[in-house]
């Protein structure tokens, strides 16, 4: 089959490698009809996520129809469309059993990596790294899925891949972003990025009865949508202090909930942008909190704090200060996907959303290298791009 393989740093190749196989009786294979780049993949592509080894299959966005299936699968029968959770749980574990799927203990058969940099292990992810399980990933023609008892969701008949695909991932991010700050009537919510994740925050923040959400960003495509598609009020933060900003738009309290939809990545524009990207550059620090020291700062005492954007290490300067004496609650983690298949796809069907407003690229898998650097350099208005295989 033909998949998306990881050479390097910004070097990724569509290559013909083995099929996959059945290996485990709750194992199936699914022939992927629609996958998609996400930001956490350019994490990859940047080669700064470690653990990573040449001809790695990438992707974790990924649905299509079951072909095959291991003995103990009987929920899924073969030719049902179904889409796929990014996370890989068990099921049956301390974690899954509350609901914490991407805790899950017994999906990572390389948890002791990760035990080395963490403490303690995330469930297995597709096609992140070897740190995350070493789990061939979904830009491909066909992929094996673990635990296909559990992870396999079936897509009702009638809804076109583009509006299912993104509920393998980030709809249920960014709704699980908007669900951790609590919102109450009348709050004011603030969203630095405005990325697929951040859009699919915003528009979630409204559903869960935000009365004002602000969307921070420098990309006027990503600004325009958020406006026009979310509601938002918008934010160039090369333009204005956001801080000052925040602080006029709510009556010099700050915002009620912030959401850091940017994570290891951030831009910065002052010193602190500078420091960290000479840091990271030589390895003395790992991700760029930027967006996350600026969350901290900006929301109101007692406020809370979500945290969706990806971050893969050790981070500097936190104003930890300023979150322990204002008594911020912060939540973060990977998206417990599984809890929220079914309650979003009901927000799909209720026309309560399309989450395919977020696609602005298609293109053919063999194209994958070119949509990777569309994707980063942020080329042709792009926000999101589905491959086809």
């Amino acid at each position: 089959m033909k998949a998306v393989c990881w050479h390097g740093a910004n070097d990724v190749r569509v290559e013909t490698v083995p099929d996959p196989k059945i290996l485990n009786p709750r194992d199936a294979i699914v022939k992927i009809t629609s996958t998609a780049i996400c930001g956490s993949d350019l994490h990859l592509y940047d080669g700064y996520i470690p653990t990573m080894e040449k001809g790695d299959i990438l992707g974790h966005e990924f649905m299509g129809e079951v072909v095959e299936l291991g003995r103990a699968v009987k929920n899924v029968k073969v030719g049902d469309r179904v889409v796929v959770p990014f996370t890989i749980s068990c099921g049956s574990c301390f974690f899954c059993n509350r609901d914490l799927w991407s805790l899950c203990d017994n999906s990572n058969p390389n948890a002791w990596i990760a035990e080395k940099m963490m403490g303690h292990s995330p469930s297995g992810l597709f096609g992140y790294s070897h740190m995350m399980g070493g789990y061939a990933g979904g830009q491909a023609e066909y992929a094996r899925v673990p635990f296909a008892d559990v992870g396999l969701f079936k897509v009702p008949d009638g809804l076109k891949d583009e509006q299912v695909l993104f509920l393998t991932d980030i709809f249920p991010t960014g709704y699980m972003a908007a669900e951790n700050c609590d919102i109450e009537p009348g709050d004011t919510v603030a969203i630095w990025g405005c990325g697929p994740v951040g859009q699919f925050a915003i528009r979630s923040a409204y559903m869960l009865g935000a009365e004002q959400v602000i969307a921070i960003d420098r990309v006027p495509e990503r600004l325009k949508m958020a406006e026009e598609y979310g509601k938002a009020k918008v934010l160039d933060y090369t333009k204005v202090d956001v801080g000052e900003a925040l602080k006029e738009m709510t009556g010099g309290r700050g915002p009620d909930a912030c959401i850091d939809a940017v994570g290891m990545e951030a831009h910065g524009t002052d010193f602190m942008g500078l420091f960290d990207k000479a840091k990271q550059a030589v390895r003395l620090e790992s991700d760029r909190p930027t967006a996350l020291r600026e969350v901290i700062v900006a929301c109101r005492k007692g406020g809370h704090v979500s945290v969706p954007g990806v971050y893969g290490g050790f981070i500097d300067k936190v104003p930890m200060g300023a979150a322990m004496n204002k008594g911020l609650t912060i939540k973060t983690g990977q998206t417990h996907v599984h809890k929220y298949l079914k309650p979003l796809l009901e927000h799909i069907q209720n026309g309560d959303i399309d989450p395919s407003f977020v696609i602005t690229h298609q293109l053919p898998l063999d194209q994958a290298p070119k949509g990777y650097e569309i994707f980063k350099q942020k080329e042709d208005s792009c926000i999101k791009v589905v491959l086809k295989p």
